[in-house]
């Protein structure tokens, strides 16, 4: 599967893929280091550290390592704040060194120049085994799919497969169940989906939705509590 991608450009300058299976690209067209910056960082960091000030360390668990775009830049977020981060990432099909090594990420931001390295560590990391990457970055990837992978309990999710229409069966009511269920009291579910679907099976399992601005190009993102 990996080897079935292209690297493009999108519009904000930073790289993504495109899968030629799915034609679905990894991120959004409108720009993909923006569009973690807003969904994950804003919305999902951001806004759990918000209600939750005094709680380390964060817990964070994603649906899909893809390019290791959520897991760096959530590591130059726990660096720079200070913050302990235990991350776990899980991943059915990991990307080849042909393609990680090309993507551009580390060139968006030259304010974070020394937090370049950590890229190429997270992809290097061992999979299935877990360990520090940097002195607040505690990581775990799993080579694993949703439905076979052992969860923890987390404060936050990313949830960032493809989308229901390209992956419908990792947003089927038993994967979201089962994430949700992982899920400590006060956790936080974020993803760039605003699928109505999605919403109700949400607040079918007892979270509270939310619907804030989604990233550009899209009107809506989801976020749901678990309270």
């Amino acid at each position: 599967m990996s080897e079935k991608v292209k690297i493009i450009t999108t519009e904000d300058g930073s790289h993504s893929l495109y899968h030629e299976d799915l034609k679905e690209t990894y991120h959004s067209f409108h720009g993909a280091y923006r569009e973690s910056l807003h969904v994950f960082m804003l919305y999902g960091l951001d806004t759990w550290l918000a209600e939750n000030p005094q709680k380390y360390p964060i817990r964070i668990f994603e649906v899909g390592f893809g390019t290791g775009l959520n897991a760096w830049l959530t590591l130059v977020w726990a660096e720079q704040n200070q913050i302990p981060v235990l991350y776990h990432s899980i991943e059915p099909f990991p990307l080849s060194e042909e393609i990680y090594s090309q993507l551009n990420y580390i060139d968006q931001n030259d304010g974070i120049w020394h937090y370049h390295k950590y890229f190429e560590a997270l992809h290097k990391f061992t999979w299935n085994e877990g360990g520090p990457v940097s002195e607040y970055f505690n990581f775990k990837k799993d080579q694993t799919t949703l439905q076979d992978a052992q969860l923890y309990p987390s404060d936050v999710v990313f949830f960032d497969a493809f989308a229901p229409s390209k992956q419908p069966e990792l947003w089927e009511f038993s994967q979201l169940e089962k994430v949700s269920k992982s899920m400590k009291q006060g956790g936080l579910f974020t993803t760039y989906s605003a699928s109505g679907q999605l919403k109700r099976d949400l607040k079918a399992l007892g979270l509270e939705v939310v619907n804030p601005p989604g990233p550009p190009g899209k009107k809506e993102m989801t976020q749901a509590w678990k309270k």
